[in-house]
């Protein structure tokens, strides 16, 4: 949903259903979903939120996602993707930035480490 700039976003639309980035053989990893069965508005917050009532809300999402069978096939997608709003697989928007940071870190890490080892194994050849 598009906003004119000299528009004020009245309400936080949920953002269209994509594709799912794995399938199983008994169907799409949301068709298991528990939040199917919830309200959309406890998942994504509403314009101008106040703090108490969003941290309330996001709660009560993720007291619903730790229910879910399928919350971890949830969360990576919504990290593969990502998604930029909403509660997904038990975690807000800001706490999968940190994980994909966290992520990006690590592979950065990984590839250093990796580099210089293949620089000592040269060396020694």
């Amino acid at each position: 949903m598009l906003q004119l700039p000299h528009q004020p976003l009245q309400v936080a639309a949920v953002p269209p259903q994509r594709s799912p980035t794995r399938e199983d053989q008994a169907g799409p990893w949301h068709s298991e979903a528990v939040c199917r069965r919830d309200e959309a508005g406890l998942f994504f917050a509403p314009s101008k939120e106040p703090t108490a009532a969003r941290l309330a809300r996001e709660e009560a999402a993720k007291r619903v996602c730790a229910r879910c069978p399928v919350m971890v096939e949830c969360r990576e997608h919504a990290l593969l993707q990502p998604e930029p709003y909403g509660v997904w697989g038990g975690l807000t928007a800001a706490e999968r930035r940190v994980v994909l940071a966290r992520r990006r870190r690590r592979e950065l890490e990984l590839r250093k480490a990796a580099a210089s080892a293949g620089g000592r194994v040269a060396a020694a050849g």
